[in-house]
């Protein structure tokens, strides 16, 4: 895992929300809606990403709530753990969309290259990782991420 913490981020950093996320809550993905109409959508299934940085979004917000079933149901089949355990300690505390590549209605594969800030054992830290996307059955799945620099 790369954590890089003298960088100068491209793009603002959007705080995630603090505590226990509500419907009503910001989403924690750094879009300027409520987690309920945003990725909270996305993690009850009555929605479904449209692109490969709307999965990334829901993904990174389901780090931050520990939605492990979600993580787990939006992962390639090819790839896929059997099971993923999620730290607690871990605050996930912004994210950066730094670039995306494809992943529009006409593609079948798309890349998005973040920095997810964080938070653990009272120290910060981020990650910066470049994932990779396809469609599977239709719908968008997470295949892998490389560590660029």
């Amino acid at each position: 895992m790369a954590r890089r913490t003298s960088r100068t981020p491209r793009s603002r950093t959007v705080p995630a929300s603090r505590g226990a996320v509500t419907a009503d809550s910001p989403c924690p993905c750094g879009l300027n809606a409520p987690y309920g109409e945003c990725c909270g959508r996305l993690h009850t299934g009555t929605a479904t990403a449209p692109t490969p940085e709307a999965l990334m979004r829901s993904r990174y917000t389901a780090f931050a709530v520990l939605d492990a079933p979600y993580l787990l149901r939006t992962w390639a089949p090819a790839t896929r753990p059997e099971r993923l355990d999620l730290d607690p300690g871990t605050r996930w505390t912004g994210l950066e969309i730094l670039e995306t590549t494809d992943g529009s209605a006409f593609h079948t594969t798309g890349t998005v290259t973040f920095r997810a800030h964080f938070r653990e054992a009272g120290r910060g830290g981020e990650l910066l990782e470049r994932s990779r996307f396809e469609r599977h059955e239709g719908a968008w799945v997470y295949v892998d991420g490389t560590f660029p620099g």
